[in-house]
């Protein structure tokens, strides 16, 4: 498919307006295969207006007399209205807008074509590779080893080639867990603890049925999880599904593993206090409200996982390796006319969730709003390839690791460091326990009202936290944070 058969109008004199902050841009609006720019021209300003047509999210057009309205909803919340000259150039410009933004191929997606100076391809991929993180845990604790046994994504396809389990647990165990687990999602290890020795794993739910079928090898690699941990380890079973929710699943083959074949084992539907045990979390699938429990569980124990780096590789561990299918729930936004089953804002919650929890405690995060922001809008539309796809094996099928630029080259550049980290940061090793009740929770403005009621520019409002955080280290003070008590 050429792009150019989707355009059916190349140009037009457009009027942008952008939004009641902003000064209206009149210019030569032009389409192309992946992005809608507007020239305005020597006589008001040489910038050039460029906007990815990935990130629309739904058009509306209207004529009247001799002119036309276009007004495109964005993924990122934005609203834009364009104001074109010509009845026919505006239908065809909105056939085209419709057409090119909603291309379902991934690699006619701009990623595949994106070229920026000073980077070159497969330069970054290595940043956050998770065998590292995997290593450094089988380094800690001989209790647990990496394993290759999905190298050809056979045992699982949404999970990465390699996952780290128990050193008891030999590959034709793993094997035969996976295919007693929706999806093959077998239990694997998500976070080492290493002041207690306890785990935190994650799985799909067990394929137990009507006839509360079981499986021995599942069974053993949850026991020898127990038996590697700490003298009388406890365990607790997470199901992120209501206790109705699990029970209805039965009917369809899924289920919840049985009391008396996991002993040492609680299945739990509700909240708990973390108290030295091991926990296995789980829903249905294991890709979207699972990889949600366990990433901010990290984000709240491990201090790693606050810093800059540590945060971009949670998130390519827990996100992008662990095969949350970013490519079906973010296909759509808020904007969206229709609302498919598979589309669901479950990365958006995680890094709301996030936002709270910086907002709580706005010294012991590495990384700012900005960085929330970049992943918010990136997630569901970028010229970075990281976000592409379902899992690791439809990436490897697409070849997107060697044809596109990864998102961590472009975050890590120093011109974009100043925007992205947080310059109040202090390293805190505690564990930051949020405060969850409803007095304590806050509309997260800088991104559901960035484009309406911004308080002031962001970008003159973060020199200014800059220039504060500057003098104060310049004259030897240094805040700190307190874990024990969440701010209000």
């Amino acid at each position: 498919m050429e792009f150019s058969e989707l355009i059916r109008t190349g140009q037009a004199q457009a009027e942008l307006l952008r939004g009641p902050e902003m000064p209206p841009l009149r210019g030569t609006l032009c389409v192309t295969g992946h992005h809608l720019l507007l020239s305005p021209g020597p006589q008001a300003t040489p910038d050039l207006w460029l906007l990815l047509l990935r990130s629309v999210d739904s058009i509306e057009k209207r004529v009247a007399g001799d002119a036309g309205t276009i007004t495109l909803r964005c993924k990122d919340l934005r609203v834009l209205q364009l104001d074109i000259e010509g009845v026919e150039a505006t239908l065809d410009i909105a056939r085209s807008i419709e057409a090119l933004s909603s291309l379902e191929s991934v690699i006619t997606s701009f990623p595949f074509f994106y070229r920026p100076k000073g980077l070159r391809l497969g330069e970054a991929w290595h940043f956050h590779p998770p065998e590292r993180y995997y290593k450094r845990i089988a380094r800690e604790t001989r209790a647990w080893r990496l394993s290759e046994a999905n190298e050809d994504f056979s045992l699982c396809p949404s999970y990465p080639r390699a996952v780290i389990v128990p050193r008891a647990v030999d590959d034709d165990a793993l094997a035969r867990s996976a295919r007693f687990r929706q999806g093959g999602r077998f239990p694997v290890l998500s976070y080492y603890h290493a002041p207690r020795g306890t785990v935190l794993l994650r799985s799909s739910q067990p394929l137990t049925g009507p006839q509360k079928l079981r499986c021995a090898e599942d069974e053993e690699l949850l026991r020898a999880v127990l038996a590697e941990a700490r003298p009388g380890a406890r365990g607790f079973i997470v199901d992120t599904r209501s206790a109705q929710a699990a029970k209805q699943a039965r009917m369809t083959g899924g289920g919840t593993e049985a009391k008396a074949a996991y002993p040492g084992w609680k299945r739990l539907h509700r909240p708990l206090e973390r108290e030295g045990a091991c926990i296995l979390v789980h829903g249905a699938e294991g890709t979207d409200s699972t990889l949600l429990v366990t990433s901010l569980a990290q984000l709240i124990l491990d201090p790693l996982s606050r810093t800059m780096a540590g945060f971009q590789e949670l998130i390519e561990r827990e996100w992008i390796q662990a095969g949350h299918p970013f490519q079906l729930r973010c296909a759509h936004s808020a904007f969206s006319h229709t609302r498919p089953k598979h589309e669901a804002p479950i990365f958006l919650l995680f890094l709301d969730c996030v936002w709270q929890l910086g907002r709580q405690f706005p010294l012991s995060l590495e990384f700012g709003e900005g960085m929330l922001l970049a992943l918010f809008d990136h997630s569901y539309a970028s010229p970075f390839g990281t976000f592409l796809c379902n899992s690791e094996k439809e990436r490897c099928l697409c070849e997107v690791r060697t044809r596109t630029h990864s998102l961590w080259s472009g975050l890590n550049q120093p011109k974009e460091q100043r925007k992205l980290r947080n310059p109040l940061y202090v390293p805190n090793p505690l564990a930051i326990w949020p405060s969850v009740e409803p007095q304590s929770l806050r509309l997260w403005q800088g991104l559901f009202l960035r484009w309406t009621h911004p308080p002031e520019p962001s970008e003159v409002a973060w020199e200014k936290v800059w220039q504060i955080a500057t003098d104060q280290k310049t004259e030897g003070s240094q805040p700190t944070d307190s874990a024990s008590e969440p701010q209000p």
